[in-house]
């Protein structure tokens, strides 16, 4: 961990590591990711379970019971649904989301996956990013995985970033050369 990294982050790679180590130990690390990115859809479609993962003043038996019904309803892993139970018992369930997003990259990491972002100005439909993300595998030689991100100010075309990799074919980028050219004429 860098001398940079804040509290919320350093709890996060911590519980994550344990996740990943647990996972390893149960062999079970692919359900693990499967049971986790389940878990993520339904927290990010859902204001209220984020109010109240984020409100410090429910009891941590308030905590338990609902996590209870919802782990149970979404069917996870026992050692999963005792992991949130930790969480929750040692009072980190606030970075759960953290704690998951770090799982998530920790697993890709150690499957030789390389992630970035795919920018544009209007949602992209799954199967055009999954054509992307297989382009860009075979010409950079290991898997890849995009994030989808939206911004209105690129007007058309793409954006994707890999590390200090970038391509940017946006209109917003091209008009800005132009105007750079024409002011230097």
């Amino acid at each position: 961990m860098s001398k940079n990294s804040t509290f919320s982050s350093e709890i996060s790679q911590r519980y994550a590591l344990a996740l990943y180590d647990l996972s390893m130990e149960n062999n079970q690390t692919e359900e693990f990711a499967s049971n986790m990115n389940t878990f993520m859809k339904v927290y990010n479609l859902n204001q209220n379970l984020k109010n109240f993962v984020k409100n410090p003043t429910y009891s941590t038996e308030n905590q338990k019971i609902v996590f209870d019904k919802i782990l149970s309803l979404m069917n996870l892993n026992k050692v999963v649904k005792n992991f949130f139970l930790i969480l929750i018992i040692k009072k980190r369930i606030f970075f759960v989301d953290q704690i998951i997003e770090e799982f998530l990259k920790l697993i890709s990491i150690k499957r030789g996956e390389v992630s970035g972002s795919l920018i544009s100005p209007k949602a992209i439909d799954k199967k055009t990013i999954l054509d992307i993300e297989r382009e860009i595998s075979v010409n950079i030689k290991r898997s890849i995985k995009l994030k989808s991100k939206i911004d209105e100010s690129l007007i058309g075309g793409i954006v994707i970033q890999i590390g200090s990799l970038m391509i940017d074919t946006s209109i917003k980028n091209k008009l800005h050369k132009y105007k750079k050219l024409m002011t230097e004429a």
